[in-house]
């Protein structure tokens, strides 16, 4: 590429990033698989296209036919607009492409994402001076990694032999609302779904302390041998937080690892409002935080903590003498994680909390969680039913009319997407249809609430 091109192309991306920052388009896309499909076939890739046109291409298909979840009256998923650090350490991080496998090849990378990880054990209450953490791709390779070094510290005769190589049946226990990641889990570990045991969960939609212990019984009487408990903060349809403390400590009674499964609510830890509502996690064996969630990255990443740094070595040690040698006092990534070409995913964190600062995070944090309890007054002012409790910005809610089956959930939404500015999603619960809404974007106001309000509102008569 010519340098004026080259150029050319940087001033546009440049312009793109500032613009959409500032300025994202409509919410909600009005498109078909058949008419993207037809759009695509003229990129027959059979002659090269001048790069401008390309870029030009792209923009214009990102813009238009993708849900806008970097806008303020998104309120859905656990999605976030990105801090403009994190944007900026995404390019630094294509540009320099180091390969994190061995620590001897990327040094600077490496003590990066060390040092950012430690600063966030140290806000979760967790020991650095023995944590072994990692940067992973989300919170499912986070989860993924805790249950096989929960394996590896459990049953370290598996490394060598496998699953054959035990007389019981290993269980997991799960909330009956947790990620569905580790569904996938325990199949791919070779654990089966029968593995999976979830766990009802109480009035507050909590996991239900006494029903695990009822649990836990009846499956060793059955011949299964538990060996993990997870339990979430921050759970993904309702927001709430399982009792950590108490789960902690039938997982010490019982010599069960305990994993809290955090991915979005571990971020709460930089917030002096926010944090006594994560007590417990600093008791857990393993701990998931995703920084692409409430940290406000761009994704993916994940971040996995355990103070069993041996168990993470005999989960993932190898021998591969074509690895070039590294320092005799650091982590070796490759030796140490799931993964083993990976990007260099820490220093969106990194130049986000360096640019910012702990208290501007910390305020992001509890601006969101004022927004939800904003939303929360303003929908039973409004008639409508909130029906969960969480002090994080998620509410779910639905309305008498609802109820009484004057209207549904699924038309409502569909008048929602139609308007183009606004998306909340849908959950089930007890049987019941009802709406979630969840902040995800410091750059949403209690007017963006408001317009929201009014919509729904108009839905309902």
């Amino acid at each position: 590429m010519e340098p004026a091109t080259s150029a050319a192309l940087l001033d546009k991306l440049s312009h793109e990033i500032q613009d959409f920052f500032d300025n994202p388009t409509s919410v909600s896309p009005t498109v078909t698989a058949a008419e993207l499909r037809q759009h695509l076939s003229r990129f027959t890739f059979d002659q090269p296209l001048e790069a401008e046109t390309v870029f030009d291409e792209v923009r214009q298909m990102m813009r238009a036919w993708n849900v806008q979840i970097s806008h303020p009256r998104y309120f859905g998923l656990f999605n976030p607009a990105p801090t403009r650090p994190a944007i900026v350490a995404d390019a630094l991080t294509a540009v320099y492409n180091p390969q994190m496998a061995a620590w001897s090849h990327a040094p600077a990378a490496n003590e990066i994402e060390r040092h950012t990880l430690h600063h966030v054990a140290r806000k979760l209450g967790l020991p650095t001076e023995t944590v072994a953490a990692n940067f992973t791709s989300g919170g499912s390779e986070a989860n993924h990694t805790a249950v096989l070094v929960a394996l590896a510290h459990h049953f370290p005769q598996t490394l060598e032999d496998g699953l054959f190589a035990l007389s019981k049946r290993p269980a997991v226990y799960v909330s009956e609302l947790a990620h569905n990641s580790f569904d996938k889990i325990v199949k791919h570990v070779g654990l089966g779904l029968g593995a999976l045991r979830p766990v009802p969960v109480d009035a507050s939609l909590r996991m239900d302390v006494a029903a695990l212990k009822t649990l836990l019984k009846a499956d060793e009487q059955a011949g299964l041998e538990p060996f993990l408990v997870v339990g979430t903060a921050g759970v993904t349809s309702t927001g709430t937080i399982d009792p950590l403390p108490e789960l902690a400590e039938i997982c010490r009674t019982n010599g069960l690892w305990f994993h809290v499964d955090a991915a979005w609510a571990g971020a709460a830890a930089f917030s002096e409002t926010l944090k006594p509502a994560l007590r417990g996690i600093e008791s857990a064996d393993s701990v998931t935080v995703d920084a692409h969630k409430w940290f406000n990255l761009t994704m993916g990443a994940g971040m996995f903590f355990t103070p069993h740094q041996e168990s993470v070595r005999a989960a993932f040690n190898v021998r591969a003498d074509y690895m070039p040698a590294s320092e005799a006092d650091v982590a070796v990534p490759y030796l140490t994680t799931l993964q083993w070409s990976r990007r260099f995913t820490g220093l969106k964190l990194f130049m986000t909390l360096a640019e910012l600062g702990d208290e501007a995070v910390a305020a992001m944090l509890d601006h969101q969680a004022e927004l939800g309890h904003y939303c929360r007054k303003c929908l039973s002012d409004n008639g409508w039913i909130v029906v969960n409790e969480t002090p994080l910005p998620v509410v779910n809610f639905t309305h008498p009319a609802i109820r009484s089956g004057a209207v549904s959930v699924e038309t409502i939404l569909e008048k929602v997407y139609a308007g183009g500015d606004l998306w909340i999603s849908s959950v089930t619960l007890r049987g019941e249809k009802a709406f979630r809404f969840c902040v995800t974007n410091y750059k949403s106001t209690t007017a963006d609430v408001d317009v929201l309000m009014r919509a729904l509102n108009s839905f309902v008569g």
